[in-house]
């Protein structure tokens, strides 16, 4: 058995009271003690401080087609979404091709092989999404059907009040100078559009022609009732709106 001098006695007395026993009667005693409280509970979260997120700056212009290829995802993702419209469907489809062709290495001089980029201008890379987006139209996976249904349906419901994107707003412009009368008969052609065509939204290219000759055109859709053909045109139309979009952002830069 160990042996204590008094004062190493005293000081184990006091911790076995400290842990809350007695030590002549061996049975616990109450200690008011604060309640636990988690380490991180402790830690005021203004004394820890984080490193501020700078906000994500959205692009309004396209950024070089020479530098696309090179540059971030987000500026890749925010590019495909000015000239669509913001789709996860269709970033994955689309990041893929984005990627720096590499040139093959010179075995004569042996220079190393350099990296260029996938296209040479933006109407190149549309074009290159229309034959992905075709390729999902002639699957007969429903899983190629989903993810097109959802690319095509990213699109904005046409007249519609709340539209997000700018490009769209300027796109639409002249259907909302109608009446109220056609803005209705618009809704309910939209409505219908969807029953016939289950997962797809009517997709056109505007090109600042009115409401009548717009519904025109999706009464002739509606009564064709091809819903092959169907996806094949609303490809069409987001393929011809991108083309446009392209165009007019790059004006911008100039």
């Amino acid at each position: 058995m160990p042996q204590f001098t008094p004062l190493q006695l005293k000081i184990n007395i006091k911790n076995h009271h400290d842990l809350g026993f007695n030590l002549t009667s061996k049975r616990p005693v109450h200690i008011d003690r604060p309640p636990h409280v988690p380490l991180q509970e402790r830690i005021s979260p203004a004394a820890v401080a984080t490193p501020s997120t700078p906000a994500r700056r959205k692009m309004t212009t396209l950024p070089p087609i020479s530098e696309l290829s090179s540059a971030s995802i987000n500026t890749q993702i925010q590019a495909l979404d000015l000239l669509f419209e913001p789709s996860k469907q269709l970033h994955t489809l689309a990041l893929p091709a984005l990627k720096s062709k590499r040139t093959p290495a010179n075995t004569v001089t042996s220079a190393a092989s350099a990296a260029e980029p996938a296209f040479d201008s933006y109407p190149a890379l549309v074009q290159h999404i229309a034959s992905l987006l075709l390729q999902l139209a002639q699957s007969d996976e429903p899983s190629a059907k989903q993810k097109l249904h959802a690319i095509l349906g990213s699109h904005p419901r046409l007249g519609a009040k709340k539209v997000d994107s700018t490009q769209s707003q300027a796109e639409q412009a002249s259907l909302n100078a109608g009446t109220a009368d056609e803005a209705e008969k618009l809704k309910a052609l939209n409505d219908e559009y969807e029953a016939t065509f289950p997962g797809l939204r009517y997709v056109v290219f505007v090109n600042g022609r009115s409401r009548p000759v717009i519904m025109e055109n999706m009464r002739q859709r509606i009564d064709r009732a091809d819903i092959r053909e169907e996806e094949r045109e609303a490809i069409r139309a987001m393929v011809d709106i991108a083309q446009d979009r392209a165009k007019k952002l790059q004006l911008v830069q100039q």
